[in-house]
C-alpha cells in the first residue's frame, strides 16, 4: 500500500469554502464507493489540514476521477495561506484506519 500525508494551511477567510467543497468530495466519494482505497481528513484548530490517502500499490489514485475532487484540486491554490507539504509516507502502526489487513 502507498499512503501519502499531506498537510495544508489554509487563509481564514477560505475555511468555509475549503469545508463546503470537502463536504462535495466526501459525498461523491461515497456515492462513488472506490475499491481498496482509504481517505480522510483531519483540520486541526488553526485551520491547518491534514490529509490521509491510502490507495494500492501501483494503483492509480480513484479521486482523479471524480469531478468534485477536480475542482477542489483546481481551486486550492488560491484557498492556501502558504504552500502545502508532503508526499509519500511509511506507515509506522495503524489501529482501523490504515490497516493492510482490513
Amino acid at each position: 500500500m502507498t499512503v501519502l500525508v499531506y498537510t495544508a494551511h489554509i487563509a481564514p477567510e477560505h475555511v468555509s469554502a475549503v469545508e463546503a467543497a470537502g463536504r462535495r468530495v466526501f459525498a461523491a466519494v461515497h456515492a462513488a464507493r472506490p475499491e481498496g482505497f482509504r481517505y480522510a481528513v483531519a483540520r486541526l484548530g488553526d485551520a491547518t489540514y491534514v490529509t490521509l490517502l491510502e490507495i494500492p500499490d501501483g494503483g492509480r489514485n480513484p479521486l482523479r476521477d471524480i469531478p468534485e475532487y477536480t475542482a477542489f484540486e483546481a481551486a486550492l491554490p488560491g484557498w492556501l495561506a502558504e504552500p502545502s507539504t508532503g508526499g509519500p509516507g511509511t506507515l509506522i502502526g495503524s489501529y482501523r484506519v490504515f490497516d493492510p489487513a482490513g
